[in-house]
């Protein structure tokens, strides 16, 4: 197990985190891509903890998603399965573990101030935080994509599905945008990736 936490995390958090999986009974599988998901934790109908995680995530990325099943397991455990999967004593136990992995050895110094914000109060997934996702992307291979909020307003985009929108304004946090084929309005966080197809 060490030496595939070598190839996904940072290497300085290998050690606390195989003691994570092996004091909690983890059954950890790397998987791939999930478009709607980084991770998930499930406690098997045999009784046993499974926690997957996405193969192609950045070695940031992937201990922050890690951690935070692993909080859903350990909350759940300590405060009963009645508890709201993202509420209060979830978010109390995603910060206390990962509170000793914010440090240099482990993050580079440009995420650091970014990833102690987000843990002041820790949201349902790292990409609804937009400025975390957009630093986090930073340490990911080249891509073709655009976010959403690069593009112009008026501009046709495609999504991971095939569906292309147009770009609408800005309502709040997130930006409406029109499904070309139906005519349907979605809103759209700001750091979504998309394929740019015209301005």
């Amino acid at each position: 197990m060490r030496e595939i936490l070598n190839r996904y995390i940072p290497e300085r958090a290998v050690s606390p985190i195989f003691k994570m999986i092996k004091d909690n009974n983890v059954h950890l599988k790397i998987v791939n891509e999930r478009k709607t998901r980084h991770g998930d934790y499930r406690r098997m109908p045999n009784g046993t903890q499974q926690i997957t995680v996405n193969a192609n995530l950045n070695e940031y990325r992937f201990l922050i998603t890690l951690v935070h099943e692993i909080a859903h397991l350990q909350a759940f455990e300590k405060f009963g399965r009645q508890i709201k999967p993202h509420g209060r004593e979830w978010k109390y136990t995603f910060k206390e573990l990962m509170l000793p992995f914010i440090r240099p050895d482990i993050f580079p110094s440009v995420l650091l101030p970014v990833i102690a914000r987000h843990f002041k109060n820790p949201t349902a997934s790292s990409d609804t935080d937009a400025k975390l996702s957009v630093a986090l992307k930073t340490f990911d291979p080249e891509n073709d994509k655009n976010y959403i909020f690069e593009i112009p307003v008026g501009g046709i985009f495609r999504i991971y599905n095939g569906k292309t929108f147009k770009k609408g304004e800005r309502k709040i946090k997130r930006y409406e945008c029109l499904e070309v084929d139906t005519g349907k309005v979605y809103l759209f966080q700001p750091n979504a990736e998309v394929e740019l197809l015209k301005n």
